[in-house]
């Protein structure tokens, strides 16, 4: 596993990319509203990257994706194209944000409610957050990703919840996926190191029934739960530092 320990000077390009990813997660929420299609918000999206970061939206082909945002709707567990059918009352969406920037990536996401939405799709929701922070708060020089992954699988499946194991975190930096992987379960004390100057993202994907999948073999992108039943993801990209972490992503909402 070849993991790069971030310069100075990249890690000055990463907080710059980290911010203008959290921005365009705060510029995008008021259009997330019942009757919108994600079609829609892909173009605003594209457009304030685009145009007023004069960024990159890192998604847009890569691998051939054919847009520059995310968008997983209820069921949709990640990588879900943007399409034209409105979204309605009730659903809950995950928009997921990656922008390059002087040739450094910021990648992050969170879940939007449409209007009114059921109590056990908004505690899956803020479990799934609780996860994530969780796991963040682990960061440090000489803690290892096991612990990350053990924290996370822990609050989750004591919530009757489950895990998804085939997607993880990973390294970021000049590459959009780098090492190391970063899973969300595990045991404590088991995998890599952490040392100062490593960025990787956390973004757990929790399920509110089984763990199982299934890609979406029409359009090769699409990872929906095999049960149906509802996924949330929250995600952050983290720098270590000498005496800790910093949430490179971190939106104004979240700060205290």
């Amino acid at each position: 596993m070849s993991i790069t320990i971030k310069t100075p000077e990249e890690i000055e390009k990463m907080r710059v990319a980290g911010r203008l990813a959290a921005e365009v997660l705060e510029m995008i929420e008021p259009h997330v509203v019942p009757g919108v299609t994600t079609e829609e918000l892909d173009r605003i999206c594209h457009d304030y990257i685009v145009n007023e970061q004069k960024a990159i939206p890192a998604p847009l082909n890569y691998h051939g994706f054919p847009k520059s945002i995310c968008t997983s709707v209820n069921q949709v567990v990640c990588h879900g194209i943007p399409n034209n059918k409105k979204l309605k009352q009730g659903d809950v969406l995950n928009i997921d944000i990656t922008v390059i920037k002087d040739g450094y990536h910021g990648d992050t996401s969170k879940m939007f409610f449409l209007g009114d939405v059921a109590p056990h799709a908004k505690r899956l929701c803020q479990v799934t957050q609780e996860c994530m922070n969780m796991g963040i708060e682990l960061v440090k020089p000489g803690a290892r990703l096991g612990d990350i992954g053990a924290v996370i699988q822990k609050h989750a499946e004591s919530n009757h919840y489950s895990v998804v194991r085939e997607y993880c975190g990973h390294g970021i930096g000049a590459g959009f996926h780098e090492d190391p992987q970063v899973l969300h379960y595990g045991r404590a004390g088991t995998g890599e190191v952490l040392e100062e100057g490593m960025c990787f993202t956390i973004e757990p994907m929790i399920n509110a029934g089984k763990r199982q999948v299934k890609l979406n073999k029409r359009d090769g992108w699409t990872v929906e739960t095999a049960d149906r039943r509802l996924s949330a993801q929250y995600e952050h990209t983290i720098l270590v530092t000498a005496d800790g972490h910093e949430i490179l992503t971190l939106r104004a909402e979240e700060k205290l």
